[in-house]
């Protein structure tokens, strides 16, 4: 017999082995979602959808499905990852059952919707109750608010799907608009609200916006009758810098922070804005950042037709090498600018507030690596029921992190990084004195913080 030369251990295989589940880690998202109360919420607002003698309740199909996109399923068939491990994820549907479910709520989609919506609420308002200072509401005001991030994506439709269409960038798909409640930055971000658009909606369309927001603000854990005023602060790019938008956050009294596009008539106005009126802009940590400066114009400009209120604040920094200016860029700057109802506060921490809001776009990363990338039903409505599970998923893993990684560097982690360390960890399990144990892998890197994790979460109140 010759000697192996390869680095790696030779091992025989065999499927054999009984008791062994490859995503015990897993069982982070399943308390979560008994902590908070979305379990129940969930079977109690789908339990019309649930035929009589029906064996699977229709709220923990749905949260399977959440949690198998959680772990980085990418369609309804990989939920048979939760299927093969019983002893932990219970009795999971099968494929047909599943199918069939996501049929039936589509046939009633918007009714269905409004079901998972109020659940997610409910759940969402005792999360953040239960995460006390750690939770994005906690201590808002106008110069501290809850930050609302909307912003558009597109994605691709590989086959033929109902009400799918050419993009702007010459793709062929959909193109969603979301709205993300953002954490700061010590957290991370969760999502309010996802509207399921053609490829061909357009970018600053203020319907959809208006339509996203109410929906975002109704998810949020404010009494309906009280509102919520400057607490609230909104935030967009240059899309949602509309008349009919701004007005209607206007008359919301929400808090705005949106891009406005400049033309030829503020560059002119900007060029009359004396050096010593330029304050120097900050970076991303609240430092002064060399080569760029902001200033206000709303003095400069007629606004007659715009709400009462309303601050143009204008940012100029040198342009990068080989970036191609704008016919309104001045001397080799790049001019930007947004608006705000905001009165107190510096320049510069207005204008590095509002370039916060690229942390939308790490959000919808991660909501495309936890089911958002693909579409993988037919129907409109069928991927509107999936959009809700996506987030379903994304809100398990931020309130999995809120709660209970709070004060370990995995507070910030993305998805991939949780999988990998946290969610993939496997396990054994073992029955002793009528007791079902979970023994983790003790060799596993992450396994100290998954059990500190798992102890933080048991340590918890159990939903009312």
């Amino acid at each position: 017999m010759s000697k192996s030369t390869s680095p790696y251990p030779h091992v025989s295989a065999s499927a054999t082995g009984t008791g062994v589940v490859s995503h015990a880690g897993a069982v982070l998202l399943l308390r979560i979602a008994e902590k908070t109360g979305l379990s129940a919420a969930l079977t109690t607002e789908l339990a019309p959808y649930r035929k009589p003698l029906a064996y699977h309740d229709p709220g923990k199909i749905v949260l399977d499905l959440a949690t198998a996109l959680a772990i980085g399923g990418d369609c309804l068939a990989d939920i048979a990852q939760l299927r093969a491990h019983p002893e932990l994820f219970g009795q999971v549907a099968s494929d047909p059952t599943v199918s069939r479910l996501i049929t039936t709520l589509s046939g009633d989609a918007d009714t269905a919707l409004a079901a998972i919506g109020r659940a997610r609420a409910a759940a969402r308002s005792h999360a953040w109750t239960t995460a006390g200072a750690s939770a994005p509401d906690h201590d808002i005001d106008e110069q501290h608010p809850l930050i609302l991030d909307i912003d558009a994506t597109l994605v691709t439709a590989h086959s033929e799907k109902e009400s799918a269409a050419p993009t702007f960038k010459r793709g062929f798909g959909f193109h969603p608009l979301c709205a993300f409640v953002d954490h700061g930055q010590d957290g991370t971000g969760e999502p309010v609200a996802m509207l399921l658009r053609p490829g061909n909606a357009g970018s600053n369309t203020a319907s959809d916006h208006v339509t996203v927001i109410a929906e975002a603000l109704a998810q949020l854990p404010f009494d309906p009758a009280y509102r919520v005023g400057k607490k609230v602060l909104v935030r967009i790019d240059g899309a949602g810098g509309t008349h009919t938008l701004i007005e209607y956050l206007t008359k919301r009294r929400l808090s705005y922070s949106v891009g406005f596009g400049l033309t030829t008539t503020h560059a002119e106005a900007i060029d009359l804005v004396p050096d010593q009126a330029w304050t120097p802009a900050y970076d991303a940590d609240g430092q002064v950042r060399d080569g760029a400066w902001v200033t206000e114009i709303t003095d400069l400009l007629d606004l007659s037709t715009w709400p009462k209120g309303m601050r143009v604040i204008v940012r100029k920094e040198r342009a990068h090498p080989g970036a191609q200016l704008r016919f309104t860029d001045r001397d080799g700057l790049r001019l930007t600018a947004f608006v705000t109802n905001t009165r107190l506060g510096q320049l510069s921490d207005l204008e590095l507030r509002h370039r916060r809001r690229a942390r939308c776009e790490d959000r919808i990363r991660a909501a495309k690596v936890t089911g958002l990338q693909n579409l993988p039903l037919h129907g409109f409505d069928q991927n509107r029921i999936w959009l809700a599970i996506v987030q379903l998923a994304c809100e398990l893993i931020a309130w999995m992190q809120m709660l209970a990684l709070t004060d370990v560097t995995a507070r910030r982690w993305e998805p991939k990084r949780l999988r990998l360390r946290l969610l993939s960890i496997a396990g054994r399990v073992a029955r002793h004195a009528r007791r079902v144990h979970l023994r983790l892998a003790a060799t596993a890197p992450g396994v100290d913080v998954l059990v500190a994790a798992l102890n933080r979460l048991a340590a918890l109140p159990a939903p009312a």
